[in-house]
């Protein structure tokens, strides 16, 4: 069966093997590790791991065509706003000035501030593959039954499961309401003027909540028959148990997360690296 969007597709390797509780606080860890830090050095050495993991996954590019779209777009235009409203950020920082070239007269590109956004660029990028990982390789029960031993409240954290869960089905309900719409004449190409396709989405956006609400209901209904919330804890049927493979992965992201903070610490005295000086 061929992956959807977002959705989760039971498979086996390394990665998906591993417990939820792993793959949550090995995601909080190397993310707490790159937010800390402003040395672009260990930015990339968790940026290439990040992308290893990834591949190691096996996910589907097509999973994620539209996550990685809405990201390197969002990168893009945050490092083009970076450089018009503080062009010079990366010296007042460093605390040096090296000219490489002028734009439009007044702006100047130095090398402290294309290391300084290339490097705040390296930051929100490296986490994306992370989130790609813990969200799409941990089955939705399991990720509640991690996040509940992670310290959330099962409630909280069994909602938060069926909202990621709710995704995929969302996306197939859009399909196939807009494929009934088209084939009883609704055009949603790009020949219509623009004002009728907003009208025409309209047209499928309706029915889309209205079975929306349908399921929400269904979904609570079933849930209060089977006592859900009557008691303070609950056991979870999907959880795994920690592994060699667990202890590895949680020691290897333990490892570059003291050492991100100990660079920071002991060697730059600052959680900027400073080439410059």
């Amino acid at each position: 069966m061929k992956a959807k969007l977002f959705d989760y597709v039971e498979r086996h390797n390394t990665i998906y093997d591993l417990s939820g509780v792993t793959k949550l606080l090995c995601f909080l860890l190397l993310t707490a590790a790159v937010m800390f830090s402003y040395d672009i050095r260990a930015i990339a050495v968790i940026m290439a791991l990040s992308l290893v993991f990834l591949w190691m996954s096996k996910i589907q590019f097509h999973q994620i065509k539209l996550m990685v779209i809405y990201v390197l777009i969002f990168l893009l235009f945050n490092f083009i706003l970076t450089f018009v409203f503080s062009p010079t950020y990366g010296t007042e920082i460093y605390g040096t000035e090296h000219v490489l070239f002028r734009i439009f007269g007044h702006y100047v590109v130095t090398s402290e501030q294309l290391l300084y956004q290339v490097t705040k660029t390296l930051k929100y990028a490296s986490v994306v593959p992370l989130g790609i990982i813990f969200f799409l390789s941990t089955n939705p029960s399991e990720l509640a039954a991690s996040i509940n031993r992670a310290g959330v409240n099962y409630k909280a954290a069994f909602a938060f499961s069926l909202t990621l869960r709710y995704f995929p089905d969302l996306i197939r309900d859009y399909q196939d309401i807009a494929a009934a719409q088209q084939s009883r004449g609704l055009d949603l190409s790009k020949k219509e003027k623009l004002g009728k396709r907003i009208k025409n989405i309209l047209n499928i956006t309706i029915p889309l909540i209205f079975s929306t609400l349908d399921r929400i209901e269904t979904i609570s209904n079933t849930m209060d028959l089977r006592g859900f919330g009557k008691e303070k804890k609950r056991t979870w049927y999907a959880a795994k148990p920690m592994k060699r493979n667990d202890l590895f992965a949680l020691g290897l992201s333990l490892l570059l997360f003291l050492a991100t903070i100990a660079l920071s610490i002991f060697v730059n005295h600052s959680k900027f690296w400073n080439p410059f000086v």
